[in-house]
């Protein structure tokens, strides 16, 4: 037989936090011992994690080796002053600017000029410690770090100069060029350091992973390093069928953060309240998640808050079957040229939920293309109103006739097992 292949992967979040950070690399740690692969995943042991989700324990692989060490996080000093405001901004809840407190001015410019990358980086130096013996013990020598935080990939910089190792750093999200990156009041001397740490990592790896190929365009600028990308995706999960929503629910599953507030979309839905009384009575606006200050206060603007029903944060669990039970799901991109590349994990959940998917995001943003390509869903440019109204309206006037369907093609490729096979070739080869 086969001798197994041990990697060891570097992750800040890890069940119980809930929230997407978690279930790429859950799923690619449940999928890795089918292609004959052992993983070792390294984690926090007193992580300050936003969102919980105890139910996803339970999908934590029996194959895994999951080794846990302290962290010393300075979130739980910030949480003296304010815990409500420390834990939105770990959670990537940053207030609009002219809202912020001083407390919430003052956590931001520490979190960009103090802690470089990140809170995370004081637990690089003991990580390196612990993992070069336990690396040498075990005789692992393939490594993967991914982030955000970025700190981790700091790990994997450090192992990979004091060992001989292979090193695959994974980037769920871009490094300085993400959105909220700009708010975080750099000053010239920390915006270069996070450059030039940006320039390290990728640079000194073997090869980095990324989720989208936008990104990918972006970071063949910074490295000549092979990119790989391989997508998020979705799971064969088992939830119970709850029977479709009665009234002509429009969903949003995730953070609905402020920069994300698309008034183009409470736009179309106040005319088409004022315009159409069958869609005046049958409209309800579900929100599962987090929702930002700005986008209820636009709500109560365009007059909507009366449809809104706002079921708060759901384990995962829950949160698939609402999807599933939804008649239409929203998908909601900010409107600016660093999210072109952003492709949510919840996307791949939507597209085999059956349901049909509105998404609205910046011009050539690589999710339209995915959701053209699986005939999955419509997608609108924030320009669009018109277009985006007709839609709707389209969707409303099946959803009366009992007809409001959706007709997949190609999804298998985004399966989380399919993916985790692309890793597992990569892995192999890379040895």
């Amino acid at each position: 037989m086969l001798k197994k292949k041990k990697i060891l992967i570097i992750s800040y979040y890890w069940p119980p936090a809930g929230g997407p950070g978690v279930q790429r690399w859950l799923k690619f740690v449940k999928y890795l011992p089918d292609f004959n692969i052992e993983p070792h995943v390294y984690i926090p042991e007193n992580p300050t994690y936003p969102l919980i989700d105890e139910k996803l324990v339970k999908e934590v692989s029996d194959k895994a080796v999951i080794i846990k060490q302290p962290i010393f996080e300075p979130y739980g000093l910030a949480s003296v002053f304010s815990k409500n405001k420390t834990k939105k901004i770990s959670s990537g809840i940053i207030p609009n600017q002219k809202k912020q407190s001083f407390v919430e001015k003052a956590m931001l410019w520490i979190r960009g000029n103090v802690f470089i990358p990140d809170a995370r980086v004081f637990w690089v130096k003991p990580s390196v410690k612990f993992l070069k013996q336990y690396l040498q013990k075990h005789q692992i020598d393939t490594i993967i770090t991914t982030g955000p935080p970025h700190s981790l990939h700091l790990i994997g910089l450090q192992l990979k100069k004091e060992l001989d190792i292979t090193w695959l750093a994974d980037f769920r999200d871009p490094w300085t060029t993400i959105g909220y990156h700009k708010q975080l009041k750099l000053s010239s001397w920390a915006a270069k350091k996070h450059k030039n740490l940006e320039k390290e990592v990728m640079n000194t790896c073997d090869r980095l992973l990324v989720t989208s190929p936008t990104t990918k365009t972006e970071f063949e600028t910074i490295t000549s390093k092979p990119i790989e990308v391989i997508t998020n995706g979705y799971d064969v999960e088992k939830v119970i069928k709850k029977p479709l929503d009665e009234k002509f629910t429009l969903a949003h599953i995730g953070s609905f953060l402020s920069a994300r507030n698309p008034r183009i979309l409470w736009k179309a839905l106040k005319e088409l309240t004022k315009e159409n009384p069958d869609f005046k009575k049958q409209f309800q606006l579900k929100l599962i998640g987090a929702v930002s200050a700005e986008v209820l206060q636009a709500l109560k603007e365009f007059k909507l808050e009366k449809y809104v029903n706002h079921l708060g944060y759901l384990p995962h669990d829950e949160a698939i079957i609402e999807q599933r039970s939804s008649q239409v799901l929203l998908l909601i991109e900010i409107d600016s040229e660093e999210t072109k590349c952003i492709i949510p994990g919840k996307l791949f959940e939507y597209m085999v939920s059956e349901r049909p998917i509105i998404a609205i995001g910046p011009e050539n943003a690589d999710l339209a293309q995915i959701i053209k390509e699986t005939n999955t869903g419509t997608f609108f440019k924030y320009d669009e109103l018109e277009a985006l109204k007709a839609q709707i309206l389209k969707c409303f006037e099946q959803f009366q006739q009992n007809n409001l369907k959706v007709y997949p093609v190609g999804l298998q490729q985004y399966s989380r097992k399919s993916l985790t096979e692309k890793l597992a070739k990569l892995l192999i080869t890379n040895h």
